[in-house]
């Protein structure tokens, strides 16, 4: 007799490598962060690359040894590459890569969003074309709400709190290129 706990985690390891295999390709994000409570506006557009990664890759063998755990339990993952600009001044902000790996209801990162530290994330689907994030460290909160709308677009929202507190907001469209 197969269990609900096996029968969750296989459902949400196919629903996971789906969502990779369809935001695989290259993207373009136009961001808009809310920082609260003043409600300062900063809007940045982004490009970004995303590549599915089997559970057999380099790569994610790389990030199990961050996280110390054993390689076979990662199922598939991504590799995402990113070259960020203030949308007003065309100042760069940011460039760089993460990697994540999914294994059960857990999403592994070699990165978090304020750390070069491998972090990890709780993840479910609300739909089966929209990833719920949930990561914690340092004390603060990271909830995440990635959308896949057609082919073409990803909605992205992200809300960071800390000590119970929402701090920023980050909203996102993305257009495939």
């Amino acid at each position: 007799m197969t269990s609900v706990l096996n029968l969750t985690s296989t459902a949400e390891a196919s629903l996971i490598a789906d969502f990779f295999q369809q935001s695989e390709g290259r993207w373009k994000s136009e961001r808009r962060y809310y920082t609260l409570p003043d409600g300062e506006t900063k809007e940045v557009v982004s490009l970004i690359t995303i590549r599915f990664l089997e559970r057999s890759s380099a790569e994610l063998s790389h990030l199990a040894d961050l996280h110390h755990i054993d390689g076979t339990l990662l199922s598939c993952g991504a590799e995402v590459l990113w070259d960020s600009h203030d949308s007003a001044t065309g100042k760069p902000q940011s460039a760089g890569s993460t990697l994540f790996g999914a294994s059960g209801a857990t999403l592994y990162r070699d990165r978090g969003f304020a750390t070069t530290k491998p972090v990890s994330a709780a993840f479910h689907f609300s739909h089966p074309t929209t990833l719920c994030l949930r990561t914690e460290y340092k004390g603060s909160v990271f909830e995440e709400e990635l959308k896949l709308v057609g082919r073409s677009y990803r909605t992205r929202q992200t809300i960071i709190s800390r000590a119970g507190e929402q701090q920023m907001i980050g909203q996102y469209l993305e257009k495939r290129l």
